[in-house]
């Protein structure tokens, strides 16, 4: 999923920091930062940062921007909301970034697109999907699980997939046909690896330490059940 640097236009590249900064001052001007002014919480942020520039490092790919990794966004979101979970993948990228320009990998010119694509988008969705998920099902620990944290994770990491696809696409870097068979197809398997991890880490936080998980809601989910 990471675009290197020269992939796409230098229009689209350079164009792409505007709306990531309008992004980034929504989410600094709105974010819950009484969260993180608990130590215990703002631990939990950092280390899961750490982590996930880790899993994301760790990627698989045979042409330039083809690269897949797990993302977390899901995870993410579900743990600290949309704004605190799009500030810290972004710093999740930056580290990825840093790393690989110290490697002589790539630099920074592509940094908005995949900002976009990698953290605002899939973190935007996934809070979507949590909201439907309240709004239309009921309060229940089960559906929480298996639909918000499970299901959402694996339909977030495909959507993803598909908008890296068409913008790859649009760019006129890939004809459809190369991205349609040989790697769209994928991200559908990675989808289903990202729901099975992000549900067991959701699960597991939600039954042993609960108050890691912002979105869910002891009254809402185990109350009377």
């Amino acid at each position: 999923m990471n675009f290197p640097d020269a992939l796409f236009p230098q229009a689209w590249a350079i164009g792409a920091f505007v709306p990531l900064f309008a992004t980034w001052l929504w989410c600094l001007r709105g974010a819950p930062w009484r969260d993180l002014a608990d130590s215990g919480r703002l631990n939990v942020w950092l280390g899961t940062t750490v982590l996930l520039i880790l899993v994301w490092s760790m990627k698989a790919g045979v042409k330039p921007g083809l690269d897949m990794h797990l993302l977390g966004a899901t995870m993410f979101t579900l743990m600290f909301g949309p704004r605190l979970a799009i500030l810290g993948l972004s710093l999740v990228l930056a580290g990825v970034t840093l790393n690989n320009g110290l490697l002589g990998r790539e630099g920074w010119e592509a940094y908005a697109l995949n900002a976009l694509a990698l953290a605002v988008f899939p973190a935007l969705l996934a809070d979507a999907i949590r909201r439907v998920v309240d709004r239309c099902l009921p309060g229940n620990f089960f559906i929480y699980v298996f639909v918000t944290a499970f299901f959402g994770a694996a339909i977030t990491a495909m959507a993803s997939g598909v908008l890296a696809c068409g913008l790859l696409w649009l760019a006129g870097v890939y004809p459809a046909p190369t991205l349609l068979d040989d790697h769209l197809p994928y991200y559908f398997l990675l989808g289903f690896a990202e729901a099975w991890l992000n549900g067991a880490l959701i699960t597991l936080m939600v039954v042993y330490s609960p108050r890691w998980v912002a979105s869910f809601d002891d009254r809402r989910y185990l109350l009377h059940k």
